[in-house]
């Protein structure tokens, strides 16, 4: 899915004063940024679990994994029981 994202001049005014980037590349990189967070739960799960089962990892650690990334991001998602990530993945 893409998201259409409105950058904040002063944000990226901010981002060029601290980066030393160019304006257009910091707008590019706030975009990245809101676009990564803005993804919805039901498709971060669905992502997460395909990534780590490509590695290997067994699905009781995946779930415990997911919920704890959940957990951490900057607008954290409702906490989801193992039961409810399970249901993502497989519907």
């Amino acid at each position: 899915m893409i998201w259409l994202v409105t950058v904040d001049p002063e944000l990226v005014d901010r981002i060029v004063a601290s980066t030393g980037l160019s304006p257009a590349e910091a707008a590019r990189v706030i975009e990245d940024v809101v676009t990564f967070h803005a993804e919805p739960v039901d498709e971060l799960v669905r992502r997460r679990h395909a990534h780590l089962k490509t590695y290997g990892v067994r699905n009781p650690e995946i779930f415990a994994r997911i919920a704890d990334e959940l957990a951490d991001r900057v607008v954290a998602a409702p906490p989801l029981t193992e039961r409810q990530i399970r249901r993502i993945i497989y519907t």
